[in-house]
């Protein structure tokens, strides 16, 4: 890993956006909030995440198709990244996180949590599993 910090992930979507955290170490991975993605303070809001935990990187997830292609969702992950980096002056990494949100939505469910009645814990636990990919990619 290049320097110490904290670094932020976040799980885009259309409706909401799932946001981790790690410690400065870079070892513990943390669900942080939801935001919502139509929020017209949506970049505020990060703003104040940025302000708050100083992070050193962020971590988008980039959602490509099991075959390894683009897909539309991985586009507009990839817009969101470039709103990002258009305002902060934060390292960005694509995340391909083709199956997150579906280990997220089993690790909830082996814990007796009800995937349909949890989005926003789904959303924040496929944040934490992009950003400890993140975090072990660049380690290596």
């Amino acid at each position: 890993m290049a320097r110490l910090g904290r670094r932020i992930a976040f799980d885009y979507g259309d409706v909401r956006i799932g946001v981790a955290i790690c410690d400065p170490d870079g070892l513990l991975a943390t669900p942080l909030e939801v935001l919502q993605s139509k929020d017209p303070n949506l970049l505020v809001k990060i703003n104040e995440l940025v302000q708050e935990y100083e992070p050193v990187k962020f971590y988008v997830g980039e959602p490509k198709q099991l075959s390894g292609a683009d897909s539309v969702a991985a586009e507009k992950a990839m817009k969101f990244a470039e709103r990002l980096s258009a305002k902060f002056d934060i390292e960005i990494s694509m995340i391909d996180e083709r199956l997150s949100t579906v280990s997220a939505s089993r690790q909830l469910r082996d814990a007796g949590i009800d995937a349909k009645s949890a989005k926003t814990l789904i959303d924040c636990a496929a944040a934490v599993a992009i950003l400890e990919q993140g975090l072990a990619l660049d380690k290596r």
